[in-house]
């Protein structure tokens, strides 16, 4: 790797390291650098992934619960009421069979440690709570322990969230997307305030939290940044996953043009240095926008990445992820140490 010669960034990552937020000036520093000498930013965001959590990998899948037929116009999403997609155009439930299905495969070879099962709409129905509970149930019946389990339906109240709870989910993902600045750009039928709202029921109800953005939105380094320092400060968040646009036709963005390798790169390292003990776990877009660099993010400092397909595009495969990873030098772990 990189040595780290500059001094503001030396002193930033040993900060870091210790675990202390870093600040304003900080983080100015930081977009500085990903504009000038991306490998230095990297050789940062590696050492501070390192001393966290060495060379362990955490992988995870996802499972449609629920697809199509959104009421929300998220301008990137391809369920969203507002695109002119196929996907879009009608609900449809995910039978419990197909979802313990994918929960198999998950498991198969130790790949996946956690399966997350994902709703469409603006939040869940009582019928629509109701299937993933039956689901839970079938999942754990069929997997004891063996596999951790997550939900992202939406909007949810803490008594929803409880009951998840209760049925063994232990983590709840729900993204921020983007600053608070661009997001009313792009989302027009929910505020971000209630997706705050959100994060923050879920917290009351015990569950952990998975909370992250999308990038290639045409957000400023500005907009990453504010994102970062809102995830770190006012959601707290045990995993942030890091999504990168893959821009669908029939959506308000389908021709946003994608983000360089390196821009990829130089995100996963900045938000590695602003939420140093999180895992940063990179998700959707990571094929089309990083291509055969999907294994640098890695050295960047993501700690684990989304396996399999997502939910409407598909994804490179297990099996080519668990090469990547072993090309790497990395190890694949069930779970990532919780870090206070």
């Amino acid at each position: 790797m990189t040595p780290i010669t500059d001094e503001s960034l030396r002193a930033a990552v040993d900060r870091a390291k210790q675990a202390r937020p870093l600040g304003g000036p900080d983080a100015a520093f930081l977009v500085d650098l990903a504009q000038r000498d991306i490998p230095q930013l990297m050789a940062a965001g590696w050492e501070v992934r390192r001393h966290f959590f060495g060379r362990a990998v955490r992988m995870c899948s996802i499972v449609p619960g629920k697809l199509g037929g959104c009421s929300e116009d998220c301008a990137w999403c391809a369920q969203s009421h507002a695109a002119d997609t196929d996907t879009g155009a009608k609900a449809h439930r995910t039978p419990c069979s197909e979802i313990l299905a994918a929960g198999v495969t998950a498991r198969q070879g130790g790949a996946a440690g956690r399966l997350g099962i994902v709703n469409s709409g603006r939040g869940p129905t009582d019928a629509d709570l109701a299937a993933v509970l039956d689901a839970l149930s079938d999942l754990r019946t069929e997997m004891g322990d063996d596999l951790h389990l997550c939900a992202s339906l939406g909007a949810i109240t803490e008594d929803q969230a409880r009951r998840l709870a209760e049925a063994g989910i232990d983590r709840y993902h729900h993204n921020l997307e983007t600053s608070r600045r661009l997001f009313g750009e792009l989302v027009t039928t929910h505020t971000y305030d209630e997706r705050l709202a959100t994060l923050a029921a879920v917290k009351r109800a015990g569950l952990d939290v998975c909370c992250g953005g999308l990038f290639g939105l045409g957000e400023t380094w500005a907009d990453r940044i504010d994102l970062a320092v809102t995830i770190r400060d006012d959601v707290g968040p045990v995993s942030v996953p890091l999504n990168f646009l893959n821009a669908i036709p029939g959506t308000a963005l389908a021709d946003q043009t994608p983000l360089t390798p390196e821009e990829c790169l130089a995100t996963i390292a900045i938000f590695r240095l602003l939420l140093p003990t999180a895992d940063i776990k990179v998700a959707g877009g990571r094929e089309r926008c990083l291509g055969d660099r999907q294994g640098d993010i890695f050295h960047a400092g993501a700690t684990s990445c989304m396996t399999g397909d997502y939910l409407t595009t598909c994804g490179q495969g297990t099996g080519h992820d668990l090469a990547m990873v072993a090309e790497m030098g990395f190890e694949v772990v069930k779970e990532l140490p919780k870090i206070a």
